[in-house]
This record gives structure tokens, C-alpha cells and sequence, in this order.
């Protein structure tokens, strides 16, 4: 039991586990992050689909307008509420620059947080290399208190920069990996939203057109 992981940071100095309690939290976010992420776009697709769905059925913009209340994770949905509620454009260079505003709010949604994911990753193995040095020291340290370099004098230093090393790297690959495939999601629903909004110029400037007739 003396071996074990926990009793080795139980042991590590003041300034290891001070290491260790910062990638631990960026472990604890990063995950919350990781799980949200996931609830949000499984979500997010499937009400994309079925908005379209209704979308591509339903030539009453009041109709497809109550629909779209009903998808509140939706960008296009979200991107066709916003649009048809504010009406305040009078030709379509106005509505496409309306779209193109609403389009950059929807996308920085569809991103938000995965900074953090990003941050995560890039500095939690250099603060982990930081417990690394700082343990290191350590264990010459005890080399020249004790005049030996026996494993009984130099094994607490690598323990704790072993440990340091390992939090660091757990805490930054599932951000690294989370970051870039929930940036693929995101981008991918980027583009949808993008083609979206094209077809959204023409059906509102139509629908616009039959009103007034």
C-alpha cells in the first residue's frame, strides 16, 4: 500500500500537490466540458434534422416559425426565429447582412467552451513538466543531503515528478481529442447553417413577394 498512487501524492511536497490540485481542475472542467459538449450536439442534431425536415414541407413561414419555437438548440432554427422576428430589413443585401450577423452569434454557440478544451490541452503538460522538474530537484536534493543515490533517497523526488507527469498528460489528451472533434462538429453544422441561410434569403424574399401580391 505504500506504493500506491495515492499514498505517493499523500507524500509529494506542498509545491507537487499544488501542481497536481491545478490539473486536477482543469481535469474536472475539461470533462464537464467533454459530457456537456456531447448532450449539446447530439441534441442540437437531431432537432437540426427535424427542423429541416419541417422546413422542407411546410410553405407557411407562421407555421414553420411555431415549429421552430420548439427547437431551441437548432441553428437554423434558431437563425430563422431570430430572422423572422426581427423584420426590420427592407431589401436583400440588408437580410443577407442580417443573416451573416446572426450566422457569427449561432457559430461562436456552437464553439463556446472548446477554448477551453484548446487551453487544456496546450498548458496542462507544461504545468505537469513543471511538478516534473520540481520533483527532480527534489530527488538530487535528497542525493545531497544523504551523500548516497540510493533508490531509498532518490525515489520520493521521481515519484512526485512521475505523478506530476502523468496528471499532466491525462488531463491533455482527452481535451486534445475532444477539442478537435467537437471543432469538426461544430464546423460541420457551420456549413449547414451557412447553406441554410442561402436558401433562407430566397424563401423569405418569396414569401415576401406573395404577401404583397
Amino acid at each position: 500500500m505504500e506504493n500506491s498512487a495515492i499514498q505517493l501524492i499523500l507524500q509529494a511536497g506542498y509545491v507537487v500537490k499544488g501542481v497536481l490540485v491545478i490539473l486536477l481542475f482543469f481535469s474536472i472542467v475539461s470533462w464537464t466540458i467533454i459530457f456537456y459538449k456531447w448532450r449539446h450536439f447530439a441534441k442540437a442534431d437531431k432537432e437540426t434534422y427535424n427542423f429541416l425536415r419541417i422546413y422542407a414541407s411546410t410553405h407557411n413561414p407562421r407555421d414553420l416559425f411555431s415549429a421552430a419555437k420548439k427547437f431551441d438548440l437548432s441553428p437554423p432554427a434558431r437563425l430563422f426565429r431570430a430572422v423572422y422576428s426581427e423584420k426590420t430589413y427592407t431589401e436583400k443585401d440588408e437580410l443577407k447582412r442580417m443573416l451573416k450577423r446572426y450566422d457569427a452569434l449561432e457559430s461562436a454557440k456552437l464553439e463556446r467552451y472548446l477554448s477551453f478544451l484548446a487551453t487544456t490541452g496546450s498548458t496542462t503538460p507544461f504545468i505537469g513538466l513543471f511538478g516534473t522538474v520540481w520533483g527532480i530537484m527534489n530527488a538530487f536534493r535528497g542525493i545531497g543531503t544523504a551523500g548516497s543515490a540510493s533508490l531509498a533517497v532518490v525515489a520520493p523526488g521521481i515519484a512526485e515528478a512521475l505523478i506530476a507527469t502523468a496528471m499532466g498528460l491525462a488531463a491533455a489528451i482527452p481535451a486534445v481529442v475532444a477539442y478537435n472533434y467537437y471543432l469538426s462538429r461544430a464546423n460541420r453544422m457551420i456549413i449547414e447553417m451557412d447553406d441554410f441561410s442561402e436558401e433562407l434569403v430566397d424563401y423569405i424574399l418569396k414569401q415576401d413577394e406573395t404577401r404583397q401580391k
